[in-house]
């Protein structure tokens, strides 16, 4: 389970008290429903936002309209963290799938705190490492797997950020994530009701039974959670005091 403190994000909740002191002033919650935007594309990159609750999702939009999902992110990211490394525009657009909340914080400010703090340093940049290796599973998951296997992955990695057995999702946000059309959606679901993963499904909550969709998923969810866990504990076998505080699993 991810770090909770009274912050809420596992970031940070990763650094020790003397760093989180330097963003903790500049610290602003806010609250966003289901659709809200974050981040649109093209935007300049003046505010990063560190999740305490909801699901977002990054979206890639094609030249003909069409939208597709990269990666997901839930209390143990942040929003924007791209910007410490330099001054930039956002790839993609942050939508939220699940209604959440998340402290905003100036860019500015969080540029000047990675500066000065090794510990900011090295949590962000642990970070971004895992955010790249999540979106070169994907791709690569995309690729070779059926809809089914990729539709109960998603699925897993939604529980995992929302923590109970139920899911908000419309059947539109799905089919963002799959890159499919939306008939693929509801014969998918159907398949997955028939083998007992989906145990209900009304007006947009699903009840998921979590062993059978861990038996259906891909590979690609465990292999992706393994990696993501080694990273973390190569990250804390360096015995750096500035991380003494980060614990895996970056999913809550």
């Amino acid at each position: 389970m991810a770090l909770q403190t009274g912050l809420g994000n596992g970031l940070l909740a990763a650094l020790p008290p003397s760093d989180l002191n330097l963003l903790e002033p500049y610290l602003q919650k806010i609250s966003f429903a289901s659709d809200a935007v974050l981040v649109r594309t093209g935007d300049e990159l003046k505010e990063v936002y560190f999740p305490i609750s909801g699901v977002l999702a990054f979206l890639v939009e094609m030249s003909d309209g069409h939208i597709v999902a990269s990666t997901l992110m839930g209390s143990e990211g942040a929003v924007g963290a791209l910007t410490v490394l330099s001054p930039s525009h956002s790839p993609v657009t942050a939508t939220a799938y699940v209604a959440g909340a998340a402290l905003k914080i100036p860019a500015s400010r969080l540029h000047q705190a990675f500066e000065r703090s090794g510990a900011i340093k090295r949590v962000l940049r642990l970070h971004l490492r895992t955010q790249l290796l999540q979106l070169q599973t994907v791709a690569a998951c995309n690729a070779v797997h059926p809809v089914e296997c990729r539709t109960a992955r998603w699925l897993l990695e939604i529980h995992d950020r929302v923590g109970n057995g139920e899911i908000r999702l419309t059947q539109e946000a799905l089919a963002q994530l799959l890159g499919v059309r939306r008939t693929t959606v509801t014969l998918t679901m159907r398949k997955l009701r028939a083998v007992g993963c989906i145990i209900s499904e009304r007006r947009g909550v699903l009840e998921v039974h979590r062993p059978r969709l861990e038996n259906v998923a891909c590979e690609c969810y465990g292999v992706m959670r393994q990696r993501i866990k080694r990273m973390y504990d190569e990250e804390l076998a360096k015995g750096s005091p500035n991380v003494s505080h980060l614990q895996y699993s970056p999913f809550s």
